[in-house]
């Protein structure tokens, strides 16, 4: 269907990373080697690192990460796509006006087959909204490059408003101190209020990736926005993969120390993720749970992401909003 660019019409699509499409091993596999092939995500050459990747990585890890799907999966899906689904469709209902599609770097809904809905319904200026507040090359970057690829098959292509991060709008800072306040009000406050992040190499930050500045920006605006004080909020970063360093400190070893500091009580928010998936719901809310308990601390919570939340809804559509409003305004609306 040819694109009729004559009339403007804006369309937004949410992006997040992805998921098996079952809790099974060889969903899992499928899912693992999409992702961990992307040069974004694994830099390494792919003569190195193929070998290793279907050699021993996928037959070994994927067993062992389809069990932990398994302990998180949802009627409808993984967690992520569930939660992604309702942010989708409760976006589409708060802007009756813009079709909103949900597209996923790796795995279904796939990009190119949001980017085709969104085209069949002539839609001629796309909001790419990647769901991750921060941006990284391992993710945002990696967005863009799925976008790119999803309109290579097109003559003609919209025009794209890429939403590279909102790190520090103050709707999304606001968001996230709702959520804290509402776990603070029902558990107490406690002795520690962790920041997890989803880390990444240290040699990715070394060569430009601006990552662990936004991690950064982003805690520095909830420490100014939160009625806590600043001494007791710790940033950490999670979910390390390989040998090689990553961004410290470590949430893991955090935990396990916190105990012996005379830290009892810790709550804990994961303000990278957009939607809770493995890596809060089993990573976080499970083993790290476990590593403080173990280790003398008493009380653990794990404080949910935004998921659909009304206002985290809100919040895409105001980062959507100056797109939108500055057509109707240069038309006259």
């Amino acid at each position: 269907m040819a694109l009729n660019t004559s009339v403007k019409k804006y369309g937004i699509l949410l992006v997040n990373l992805g998921t098996p499409d079952a809790p099974t091993t060889a969903a899992v596999k499928r899912y693992l080697a999409e992702f961990l092939t992307d040069p974004r995500v694994i830099d390494v050459s792919p003569l190195i690192w193929k070998p290793i990747l279907y050699g021993a990585i996928l037959p070994f890890r994927s067993p062992k990460v389809a069990k932990l799907y398994q302990s998180v999966w949802m009627e409808g899906g993984s967690p992520l796509l569930v939660y992604s689904q309702r942010q989708q469709q409760k976006l589409a209902a708060l802007l009756p006006e813009t079709p909103v599609e949900l597209g996923m770097s790796y795995g279904s809904p796939s990009i190119a087959s949001a980017v085709n809905n969104l085209l069949a319904k002539q839609v001629t200026d796309f909001i790419i909204l990647p769901l991750y507040p921060q941006y990284s090359c391992s993710t945002t970057a990696a967005v863009y490059e799925g976008i790119s690829h999803a309109f290579s098959t097109h003559r003609t292509i919209p025009s794209v408003n890429f939403i590279r991060s909102y790190a520090e709008h103050p709707d999304y800072i606001q968001s996230l101190v709702n959520s804290i306040e509402a776990s603070f009000a029902k558990y107490g406050e406690p002795d520690r209020l962790l920041l997890s992040f989803h880390g990444i190499p240290q040699r990715y930050a070394d060569t430009g990736d601006i990552y662990p500045q936004q991690c950064e920006a982003t805690t520095q605006r909830l420490k100014e926005a939160l009625n806590f004080p600043t001494e007791k909020i710790i940033m950490t970063y999670q979910s390390r993969f390989g040998r090689e360093p990553w961004l410290m400190p470590y949430t893991d070893k955090t935990m396990e120390k916190l105990p012996a500091e005379g830290v009892k009580h810790v709550q804990v928010i994961c303000p990278g993720f957009a939607a809770d998936c493995l890596e809060t719901l089993e990573e976080i809310s499970e083993q790290n749970k476990e590593f403080f308990l173990e280790n003398g601390g008493e009380q653990f919570h794990y404080i949910p992401a935004l998921n659909d939340n009304d206002d985290h809804i809100k919040l895409f559509a105001a980062l959507a909003a100056p797109f939108i409003n500055n057509h109707h305004s240069a038309n006259g609306d």
